[in-house]
């Protein structure tokens, strides 16, 4: 269970300010990446292939679904404490507020565009939704860029270690209570995205140092393969793209 932060700006009991924030790069690495890709993956379904638009369509639904939550997330954990423990950061926070609403407007029209051209994969269908998502990420991109330069410097000073960890506990909570309908294979997807925003001459020394021994063992005997299925669903013809 994930214990609720506390509302008020106030450090906790036994908490000290000074976290380690770095983890959001590689979060934010992968938002870039699958909305880079999203696009071109709609694009490239050829007209009135349901079966393939399916596939597109399941992982689409599964980047929104983790745009939604990493912003309910941040909000929940970041804007009240940062703009109470810094009133210098108030001006960044309502900056954050207003790009965080500006993606779910743009969330909000592309959402409702998903089961239709699913069950068409209609290709004028899947242009205007691509487009949409196009414009998407590029708001996304800015706002990333924004929250990387004025907000993850205040947090790292003014934030506990466990504030900060709290949100990454939040998030798994949220997708193990929502394994069912996002499929099995959610958290191996969680695990195989992360690993692969690391750079590859780093990748084992930062498992070692963020994996615990018993989901590493876990990674090699159940979850990789898991992760790989999946991409080879995405890119069946090609080599899954770099993220770094």
């Amino acid at each position: 269970m994930v214990t609720k932060l506390p509302s008020s700006g106030a450090m906790p009991e036994g908490q000290e300010a000074g976290c380690d924030t770095s983890g959001l790069i590689l979060v934010h690495r992968i938002f870039r990446w699958l909305y880079s890709e999203l696009p071109q993956l709609i694009r490239e379904v050829k007209p009135a292939d349901t079966g393939r638009a399916a596939i597109v369509g399941r992982y689409a639904n599964l980047d929104f679904f983790a745009l939604h939550m990493h912003h309910e997330t941040e909000d929940l954990a970041l804007w009240d404490r940062l703009a109470s423990r810094d009133p210098g950061c108030a001006l960044h926070v309502e900056q954050m507020r207003a790009e965080h609403a500006e993606v779910a407007s743009h969330l909000a029209r592309i959402e409702p565009q998903l089961p239709p051209w699913v069950a068409s994969a209609d290709t004028e269908r899947g242009e205007t939704l691509a487009r949409d998502i196009d414009a998407l990420r590029d708001t996304l991109t800015a706002h990333l860029g924004h929250e990387e330069s004025a907000i993850m410097p205040v947090a790292g000073a003014v934030l506990s270690q466990q504030e900060w960890d709290w949100m990454e506990q939040h998030t798994r909570a949220e997708l193990s209570a929502h394994r069912k309908e996002l499929g099995r294979d959610i958290m191996a997807l969680q695990a195989g995205l992360l690993i692969a925003s690391v750079p590859p001459d780093e990748r084992q020394e930062w498992m070692r140092a963020n994996i615990p021994m018993p989901i590493r063992v876990l990674y090699q005997l159940l979850l990789k393969r898991q992760y790989d299925r999946a991409m080879r669903d995405l890119y069946p013809d090609r080599p899954v793209p770099a993220m770094v």
